[in-house]
């Protein structure tokens, strides 16, 4: 099969393009916007039901998931996050893994499978979650966010990020969640709570988050007044 990214990368959506009969691309839930009519599609919970509660409890994913399967080459499949935002792939080798952030996950092919792993009690109070989503095998890995998407190749001396702004990072890295400065920093700086990465891999950030819109937004929200 081909992918590409098109509409990059305020609109982000995959097209995929099969090239031979009974290749299959895994998607989220809602995820499809078009596709050939002789393709068919399956509808199923992944490793079974523990498995999929495990991950819609713990990693913020759908229990179903839509498998499509091409019936001839040539046939295209089109899908997309549901916000507006960035689209990224990773053609993983069985070498390394990657960690998503809960809500990341778009899509994969079926080679590559996908776990929750413990992200640490701090993930609580930042935008990580208590868990992230684990995928590792051999094969396309799609995940998205809200805004752009950008990657940094950490090294030594590591890296911060505001917790709400990572999405995704391979497993040559570890984090521990932090505050930035004292007390005075943490309340009034408007910064939180940051990851510090350590290790070599790469890191891809958000540039915009779900959070910070909403903040934006509320003081022109439309209040009823009670008389």
């Amino acid at each position: 099969m081909r992918y590409e990214l098109v509409d990059k990368p305020d609109f982000s959506m995959v097209k995929v393009t099969f090239d031979a009969p009974g290749e299959k691309m895994v998607v989220e839930s809602a995820a499809m916007v078009a596709r050939s009519a002789e393709m068919s599609m399956e509808t199923n919970m992944r490793g079974g039901l523990m498995a999929a509660a495990k991950r819609k409890l713990l990693g913020g994913e759908s229990i179903f998931q839509n498998t499509f399967t091409a019936s001839a080459p040539g046939e295209t499949l089109y899908f997309a996050p549901a916000p507006e935002g960035d689209v990224e792939v990773l053609e993983l080798d069985g070498s390394y893994s990657v960690m998503m952030s809960s809500g990341a996950f778009l899509g994969s092919a079926p080679t590559v499978t996908l776990d929750t792993k413990w992200g640490g009690a701090r993930g609580f109070f930042s935008g990580t979650g208590l868990f992230l989503l684990k995928a590792d095998g051999q094969g396309p890995v799609f995940f998205s966010c809200y805004g752009g998407l950008h990657a940094v190749d950490v090294g030594p001396g590591g890296y911060i990020c505001d917790t709400s702004h990572v999405v995704a990072f391979t497993s040559g890295l570890t984090y521990t969640v932090q505050k930035i400065g004292g007390l005075k920093s943490l309340f009034f700086s408007g910064e939180g709570l940051v990851c510090n990465f350590q290790g070599q891999g790469r890191l891809w950030i958000s540039t915009r988050n779900p959070s910070s819109l909403a903040s934006f937004i509320l003081p022109y929200r439309p209040v009823k007044r009670s008389n």
